[in-house]
């Protein structure tokens, strides 16, 4: 069996236990009760044991794997399967496979923020092709996707995820599941994509502003989207809204945030409004 490559960032999960977990947060069995064939997309694959226990639950599998030695190992091991499908290659630089309705998969843990911008999308441009993806990410990036305000690990990241799709912890994973152990926790996620419940005006400004409101996160909103917004537009709005004219971005929630993108979106493309709004202020 090929070690596995600090450079492709693998660790083999070895936990059968684990396994079992991913396999039922994955609802396979709801997956194929329309009686169609049920595809699910795995990124990684690494030797094959995840891949093994989802073919015998009878979907098929469309595998992505860059390691050229694993391809081979893979092609051999599932010679005989016919529901077994492989593409060789760096799955950031591959179109989005078409098929698949289902992501389960162990991704490597320095490609997870690109890799689920490729399959969550953005705020302006949502992919919706997924239904459920199950992930074993690090547990220090699950805490930040499903952080609630307040708390250290809420970001920019936390309210895309949460305006995309609904997160679920499902498991922690201990290093020493994995060959080699890798020097984090870990944990398994589940993801549910659906429209935003409340959709920006303009999702495009919208990420625009957690971006800039987080990207100095010690600094009062009112001067941290100084680059975006007037300081004296950004602390009328904060008023009107009734929320803290003092608030740093980590203290309003993804409704707040909404309600403050679309409050100052007019402001910020009609001068003429935005005076008129800071003389009322």
């Amino acid at each position: 069996m090929p070690y596995p490559r600090k450079r492709f960032g693998q660790h083999w999960l070895q936990d059968a236990s684990v396994h079992e977990a991913i396999l039922r947060a994955a609802h396979l069995d709801r997956a194929q009760a329309g009686g169609d064939p049920v595809w699910v997309l795995e990124i990684g694959p690494g030797t094959g044991q995840l891949t093994q226990r989802l073919l015998a639950c009878g979907v098929e599998v469309l595998a992505v794997e860059i390691d050229r030695d694993l391809c081979r190992l893979l092609h051999k091991r599932f010679a005989d399967q016919p529901r077994f499908h492989l593409l060789e290659g760096d799955f950031l630089r591959l179109p989005l496979p078409k098929e698949p309705r289902l992501l389960v998969a162990n991704i490597p843990y320095n490609l997870t923020s690109p890799i689920l911008q490729k399959v969550l999308g953005s705020p302006a441009q949502p992919v919706r092709q997924f239904e459920r993806m199950v992930l074993l990410v690090q547990k220090e990036l699950a805490d930040r996707l499903q952080a609630t305000p307040g708390s250290k690990a809420y970001g920019a990241m936390s309210l895309r995820t949460r305006y995309l799709a609904e997160c679920e912890q499902i498991c922690t994973v201990p290093p020493g599941a994995f060959k080699p152990p890798p020097k984090v926790e870990s944990a398994v996620i589940r993801l549910s994509p659906r429209p935003a419940p409340t959709p920006a005006r303009d999702p495009r400004w919208f990420n625009r502003l957690i971006q800039q409101g987080f990207s100095t996160r010690r600094k009062k909103l009112v001067n941290a989207l100084q680059s975006l917004v007037e300081r004296d537009l950004v602390l009328a709005a904060l008023t009107q809204l009734n929320l803290n004219p003092d608030a740093r971005a980590e203290e309003l929630d993804l409704p707040d945030w909404l309600a403050l993108s679309d409050l100052v979106l007019d402001w910020v493309r009609e001068p003429a409004a935005a005076e008129e709004r800071t003389a009322l202020g």
